[in-house]
This record gives structure tokens, C-alpha cells and sequence, in this order.
């Protein structure tokens, strides 16, 4: 980390979980960046999705079903990050994020508006961050922390 600062870390951080959420978004007609998306978990990296009981996925399991999703039952995705706080202790980092996202179900039209708090697990190799585990639940109605609120 010899030329990097805490707030360059930071930054670099927040583009990165801003572009996995810009990552998943599609439509009909325009795929989600299934490989950009995958590019910033580090090799062996563990998702641990809202569903319970709470099940391990890898990166290329998570992948393969959300594109089955994109290809049958959900018509759109489209998830924006509301907040982020992020904590840098040298080449590790942990981060919390609020999203907000829209889906639209084949013949059920959008869905409302859902919002997930996630739990990211960073290390940084060769100057570059990745993710190497991370957790998200729905928020539902419940109020978002005060540092992840919009």
C-alpha cells in the first residue's frame, strides 16, 4: 500500500461495490455484466445470500443462477447502492452498503421496491481490492442504520 491513502482506499471501495450493484442491472434486451460482476470477488470468494437456512454459494454458482433468473422468471433487475460504510485496516477491509432494488416478474409487472443491507469482506493484492465474502439480508421496512441511509 506504499502511495495509496486511507481515502484513496475508500474510494476505491465504494466504485467497486457501486459497480457490482451497476453490474447486475438488466432489461429485456440488455444482458447484466455477468464477468464484470465476477471480476471483483477474489478466487474461492463465498456469497451468502438473504435465503435461510444460511447456504454458502461460490462466485460462479451465484452467477449461473442469477442468469438463469435473467433468462426466465425475472424479467428485469435493476439494484442501486443508498449508503456505504467502510472501514480500511491496511490490506483488509470490511464494508456495510444499503441498496435499493426494482425487479420485474414475467407477467407480474414490478414487484415495489426492496432493500438489502449487505456485509462485504475486502483484501487488497497487487494494489487492487476484491471481495472475498460477502452476506446480505432484506431490510424490509425496518430503518437503515443512520451512516447507510440515503
Amino acid at each position: 500500500m506504499p502511495n495509496d491513502t486511507p481515502d484513496d482506499d475508500i474510494r476505491a471501495i465504494e466504485a467497486l461495490i457501486a459497480r457490482q450493484f451497476a453490474n447486475l442491472d438488466w432489461q429485456p434486451g440488455r444482458e447484466a455484466d455477468w464477468e464484470g460482476f465476477a471480476a471483483d470477488f477474489a478466487e474461492a470468494a463465498t456469497l451468502w445470500p438473504s435465503a435461510r437456512p444460511a447456504q454458502p454459494r461460490g462466485v460462479t454458482e451465484f452467477v449461473r443462477r442469477m442468469q438463469e433468473l435473467a433468462g426466465s422468471a425475472l424479467e428485469s433487475f435493476r439494484e442501486e447502492m443508498l449508503g456505504a460504510h467502510i472501514r480500511v485496516y491496511g490490506n483488509v477491509a470490511v464494508a456495510l452498503a444499503a441498496a435499493e432494488h426494482a425487479e420485474t416478474w414475467h407477467g407480474a409487472g414490478e414487484t415495489g421496491r426492496n432493500r438489502v443491507v449487505e456485509a462485504i469482506l475486502l483484501v487488497k493484492e497487487d494494489g487492487r481490492w476484491r471481495i472475498v465474502a460477502q452476506a446480505w439480508d432484506n431490510a424490509g421496512d425496518s430503518p437503515l442504520p443512520g451512516d447507510l441511509a440515503p
